[in-house]
């Protein structure tokens, strides 16, 4: 929501990736870090000589596990990688270094977004986040999923994301109404 405070989140897109009884976990896909992919590929031990990827922007994608990476990416139609779940009507997301192997040869996915964390919520605090009108749910499609986080600037992610609720967002409140 646009009145969230919250430092790691205030402003935030979040890709949700998985959502069960046991919690909900995702990725922030608009907060790029200074990180830069060729220095990751290098921190990982595998040389990047793709050069448009070299200046491509690690993003933080939550304040849980910094030092796990995750890869979210189009749909593939060949391979699979040894770690990936695959969101019906959305994206991928993987976790294996089989993908940045792929990456770095110029054989992996031609759209993804590299994070470093991710966000996560225990069992049932997220539906009490929505609750406490912390979250918005902007249900897209894979299109529009993959125009607003790969054809889109991470400064913009947000207000696009949030054009598709079709209403302007001044005219929401901070505070939630219970009846």
């Amino acid at each position: 929501m646009p009145g969230l405070a919250d430092p790691h989140f205030a402003g935030s897109v979040i890709y949700l990736f998985e959502h069960t009884e046991r919690g909900a976990m995702g990725l922030v896909v608009n907060q790029p870090t200074e990180l830069k992919l060729a220095e990751l590929f290098e921190k990982v031990e595998l040389q990047l000589a793709i050069a448009p990827l070299l200046n491509q922007p690690v993003y933080c994608g939550g304040p849980v596990q910094i030092e796990r990476g995750f890869v979210l990416h189009a749909p593939i139609t060949e391979g699979i990688y040894s770690s990936s779940l695959v969101i019906p009507n959305g994206l991928t997301m993987t976790t294996s270094k089989d993908v940045l192997e792929d990456l770095a040869q110029g054989n992996g996915p031609q759209q993804f977004l590299m994070t470093l964390g991710y966000a996560g919520w225990d069992a049932g605090q997220l539906e009490e986040e929505i609750t406490l009108n912390d979250w918005i749910n902007v249900p897209l499609s894979q299109a529009q999923m993959i125009e607003i986080l790969f054809n889109t600037a991470p400064s913009e992610r947000y207000e696009r994301t949030m054009a598709h609720l079709g209403f302007d967002l001044s005219a929401l409140s901070g505070e939630a109404g219970h009846a």
